[in-house]
């Protein structure tokens, strides 16, 4: 990976900020299949899911 490129991605996730979630053991292993069926992540998945969500409010 090139130094820029290294940089962009540091630079992108000190924009964000963790937190923690509780899901029941069934809805996270659907969604982590589901993740994995899609070529993403759960973590991507859910920042969509929310980002959708306020853009309705």
């Amino acid at each position: 990976m090139s130094k820029d490129k290294k940089s962009s991605v540091k630079d992108d996730k000190s924009k964000k900020k963790n937190t923690s979630l509780r899901l029941d053991s069934k809805t996270l292993k659907a969604l982590k299949l589901r993740a994995i069926e899609d070529d993403t992540s759960v973590q991507r998945i859910i920042e969509t899911l929310v980002e959708d969500y306020l853009k309705k409010s």
